[in-house]
């Protein structure tokens, strides 16, 4: 069975999300078209349309369990009023003249109505992974409940890993910095990725068949010496053994001075080779490539050649090293500028300088890091980058408090939601009479 796609874009369903595709179905999104709808299908096609945005992750018999059809609202009430009166008026002398006449100057028909059907889903707002979402610590609710599964979010103090705690006014949840930084980040470009982990895995497999060469070198040397020696033992010797001259290789402590030379040449080697400034020809990079393979050749057989004849092969290597140096290319042969130093500067480039340096401290590049750094907001994150008003969030240390339950209020309703209340109307009284 072929899995479904979380962001389908034929049939448009917006989702808690920052991604691209969601943020082009958020300009596609309208009210679906209820003329040749049934009431019950009117209903459940809004509850299908607000349930991929709200708590998708929920099941639905758990959404139900947590629905409630007691909306909290604020009425804001006139202080002169309140301070003039205390009630008695509303039951004094009715018809006997004391109501004041109509003015309909002052009365605004549309005005400043109570959204309570936008309310509907204000219960999902207490839960975990939806306030760390809403505190844009998260690129998506499916994302922070991740984070508290992971043990990476604490509340009050305490980890809690239990993506459906609903959290009381007053509480205070904190996600670690890292994990904040990785999901509201860019990240990292995929060439990059992928040519550094090529260049990984060549360095590795060069290394790897120096060592099973050498080694199957040795096999096979060792091989031949015992079938020779077998040879020797079955035959008798008509002619007497011409005896090889023995090779000096040497006390270990020169090998050791030698070893230290040719790793000191390597590093040489590699820091030429990873040396982006210097531009260098194709061929150029091949024989510096070459002379890599040739050193660390060198560098197994250390224990195993002559002094004399190690000894040789280094000064060529080093002598070949040192031709790369003094045959620099044309590019590289140009003087660089000279700095102004701090006394030459004046004050604004003073300030610049410093800017710059505070800057680079502040959000340095790592490429040990799964994001990009320096670090910079992902794409298309602006569209989603607001903070309703029960929460008081902090990102310097990537904590916030949820100060009370999210109310309706004359014009506005603190539940995030881009659906008309005539949806919300829709989806609630389809949850109302399934109570």
């Amino acid at each position: 069975m072929t899995r479904k796609r979380f962001h389908g874009l034929k049939r448009v369903k917006f989702r808690a999300t920052w991604n691209k595709y969601n943020l082009f179905n958020l300009s596609r999104l309208k009210a679906p078209r209820t003329d040749f709808m049934t009431y019950y299908q009117q209903k459940w096609s809004a509850k299908s349309i607000t349930r991929a945005y709200h708590g998708e992750h929920i099941r639905e018999g758990q959404w139900e369990r947590m629905f409630t059809p007691l909306l909290n609202s604020v009425i804001p009430m006139d202080h002169r009023y309140l301070a003039e009166h205390d009630g008695s008026e509303q039951a004094a002398g009715r018809g006997s003249g004391l109501e004041k006449p109509l003015d309909l100057n002052k009365i605004s028909f549309g005005k400043n109505q109570i959204p309570y059907m936008h309310m509907t889903y204000a219960p999902i707002e207490r839960r975990l992974d939806t306030a760390i979402f809403r505190a844009l610590f998260a690129s998506s609710v499916r994302q922070a409940r991740q984070f508290v599964i992971h043990g990476q979010v604490k509340v009050n103090g305490k980890k809690i890993p239990y993506p459906g705690y609903l959290l009381n006014p007053g509480d205070m949840f904190q996600v670690e910095p890292d994990r904040v930084l990785f999901a509201t980040g860019a990240p990292k470009i995929k060439v990059k990725v992928q040519a550094e982990t090529r260049l990984y895995e060549r360095r590795i497999s060069k290394q790897t068949n120096l060592v099973r060469s050498a080694a199957l070198a040795k096999a096979a040397q060792r091989r031949k010496a015992k079938e020779a020696k077998e040879l020797a033992d079955d035959t008798i010797e008509l002619v007497p053994k011409q005896r090889k001259p023995r090779v000096e290789l040497g006390d270990p402590e020169s090998r050791k001075l030698r070893q230290k030379e040719l790793l000191k040449v390597i590093r040489q080697i590699e820091d030429k080779i990873g040396n982006k400034k210097i531009r260098r020809t194709a061929k150029r990079k091949q024989e510096l490539r070459a002379l890599l393979r040739r050193a660390r050749a060198t560098l197994i057989f250390i224990h195993k050649k002559p002094v004399e004849e190690l000894e040789i092969e280094i000064k060529e290597i080093a002598q070949e090293l040192l031709g790369f140096t003094e045959n620099l290319e044309p590019s590289d042969k140009t003087s660089p500028k000279r700095l102004k130093s701090e006394e030459e500067m004046d004050q604004k480039q003073k300030s610049a300088l410093e800017a710059a340096i505070a800057r680079i401290r502040e959000n340095p590049s790592d490429t040990t890091k799964p994001y990009a750094t320096p670090w910079r907001p992902r794409p298309y994150m602006s569209a989603f980058a607001f903070i309703p008003r029960y929460l008081e969030v902090n990102h310097n240390i990537c904590s916030a408090v949820y100060l009370r339950h999210p109310v309706a209020r004359p014009g506005l309703a603190e539940v995030p939601t881009p659906f008309p209340a005539e949806t919300q109307q829709l989806a609630f009284n389809w949850y109302l009479r399934r109570r």
